[in-house]
């Protein structure tokens, strides 16, 4: 049998494309060992278990990416491509991906469940509710013990002390966490004491691991969160921290103070703007008022609405005019009349047979008419003869004058 003979290197090179061919893609778990960040940026470690290790190195692109600080001692998963390098005759893992052993497995379950709700519209910006301006009721459900409800309570007491607080105790962690926060959301939505019945529910708990998180990155919570007919603030975790229920909720808060803090106005802000409105009312009416002093001043000064009284005065003018020119008529017409009158009679006493009779006349009547002619009487006629202070009967004559 006839074997090729075949140099270090040419059997290194065999190996090398083989091996790399074989592995172009592996997860590796184990305990990070003789950690070592080099000045370039490259880190190189050793991955071990009980039974065998290997090297790995993690270039500096990458590990700019990583969200976990490596340490010696620590169990990770590392994902990457198997490589031979000649000089030294040793493979190493070159890796893409590192995180903590368990966080890959929940990483997996986190990404499934996101895109799961993401198709069923759980985050729909449409869906979500407004938060009130000003509750009389906030519902928490978080942890009675710790940072967070002293934290939120110290916030509420001093932004908004007149809203009521009801806490709903629960775990945020741990095997039972996302039942008890579930049932404090459908708690507050289905309670019968209105009294029991806040107009916002803010689900909160501090910062901690993927693992610490879990509660809030499953199907229960996130549920409850999207059937609640009360709005719901979410403040898991730091200001870094995303999970489920954030972005299910209707708002979503950094920090649980954040939450307290968006939850209640400014009790000082909220007066101030009171007195800005009062202000801005009273001169909006003081404004109203002068404007219809003006209009009604306008109106009053117009010649539309100054037209009838002008009109009156007018008509009351010529009616005293009329009335002195009717007075100074009548009383010259008068005058006129009297001195007319006395004319008339001055011309009648002129015209009187009277004053003729005074001169010596007289006026003789025969059988009641007056007599202008001698030959209309006869002797023995009665007559009547007419002097001016009277008359006297008599008989005409029988004798003839000469």
């Amino acid at each position: 049998m006839n074997i090729e003979i075949l140099s270090v290197s040419e059997l290194t090179l065999q190996i090398k494309s083989g091996l790399e061919t074989l592995f172009p893609q592996v997860k590796i778990k184990g305990e990070i060992s003789n950690f070592k960040r080099h000045s370039s940026g490259h880190s190189y470690l050793t991955l071990k278990d009980e039974g065998a290790q290997i090297a790995a190195v993690i270039w500096k692109t990458t590990g700019s990416r990583l969200a976990v600080a490596l340490r010696d001692g620590m169990n990770v998963v590392a994902e990457g491509r198997l490589e031979v390098y000649p000089p030294s005759g040793r493979y190493q893992l070159i890796c893409t991906s590192v995180t903590e052993a368990g966080q890959g497995a929940l990483q997996q379950a986190y990404a499934e469940l996101l895109q799961k709700l993401a198709k069923a519209g759980y985050f729909s910006a449409e869906r979500k509710r407004a938060i009130p301006e000003i509750p009389e009721t906030i519902g928490l459900v978080t942890s009675p013990t710790g940072a967070v409800i002293e934290d939120m309570s110290n916030v509420l007491e001093r932004r908004f002390p007149a809203a009521k607080v009801l806490l709903y105790p629960v775990s945020v962690q741990g095997a039972n966490a996302a039942e008890a926060v579930a049932s404090g959301i459908a708690y507050f939505n289905n309670t019968k004491k209105i009294s029991h019945r806040p107009e916002v529910i803010i689900i909160a708990r501090g910062g901690g691991s993927l693992e610490d998180l879990q509660a809030f990155n499953g199907e229960l919570v996130a549920n409850a969160i999207y059937h609640s007919a009360l709005p719901v603030i979410s403040a898991i975790g730091h200001e870094t921290d995303l999970t489920i229920a954030d972005m299910v909720a209707d708002l979503r808060a950094g920090t649980p103070s954040i939450a307290a803090e968006l939850a209640v106005p400014d009790t000082q802000e909220l007066l101030r703007h009171i007195d800005n409105l009062q202000s801005r009312r009273e001169s909006l009416l003081l404004g109203k008022l002068e404007g219809a002093d003006r209009h009604v001043y306008s109106i009053c000064s117009s010649y539309a609405f100054n037209r009838p009284l002008l009109q009156m005065q007018q008509f009351d003018d010529r009616l005293n005019s009329l009335v002195d020119q009717m007075g100074r008529t009548i009383k010259s017409g008068y005058s006129e009349k009297v001195q007319r009158y006395a004319s008339v009679c001055q011309q009648l006493t002129l015209l009187d047979y009277r004053k003729t009779l005074e001169r010596g006349y007289v006026l003789v009547k025969k059988d009641g008419k007056f007599i202008t002619s001698a030959k209309k009487l006869h002797p023995l006629d009665n007559i009547e003869v007419l002097f001016h202070d009277g008359d006297h009967s008599a008989v005409i004559s029988n004798e003839k004058r000469p």
